[in-house]
């Protein structure tokens, strides 16, 4: 049984294989819109299981608070970032400056949850519990991926 780190981390390394492939695309081309929507599609899904059974549980404590909400702030950030890659033309110059700008946010996310976070959620959460909720948050990215 996985934990809920366990589960988070295998998807953060997905996401950086995804953000470094993307960063090397070139142009308008039919490769760089799949994978923009396979980015997009992997960032959203995680945030939003992330938030239900990582943040929301790491909230009910009072020193979990803060960083629920650093990293719920950083999701939003990086969903602008998404944003403004879909209003910017795959063939601009900005689009893939915009695509850096999305890797280094989510990067420094990643680093924030695994070096930080995990490590204060560990000592908060129940061995059961980090079983559970790491069973909960999978089950959630397969129905947010079905």
């Amino acid at each position: 049984m996985s934990t809920i780190f366990e589960e988070i981390r295998k998807d953060h390394d997905t996401q950086r294989t995804l953000l470094d492939l993307l960063v090397k695309t070139h142009g308008d081309s039919d490769g760089r819109e799949e994978l923009f929507q396979r980015v997009k599609a992997a960032l959203q899904t995680h945030e939003t299981a992330e938030e239900r059974f990582f943040y929301r549980p790491l909230m009910a404590y009072d020193t979990g608070v803060e960083k629920s909400r650093h990293g719920i702030a950083e999701h939003h950030e990086m969903d602008e970032v998404i944003e403004q890659m879909e209003s910017t033309d795959f063939s601009s110059p900005a689009w893939l400056g915009y695509a850096k700008k999305l890797q280094d946010m989510a990067l420094h996310h990643f680093e924030d949850e695994e070096k930080q976070f995990f490590i204060s959620a560990g000592q908060k959460f129940e061995d059961d519990e980090k079983t559970r909720l790491g069973q909960e948050y999978r089950s959630e990215m397969e129905r947010l991926n079905s």
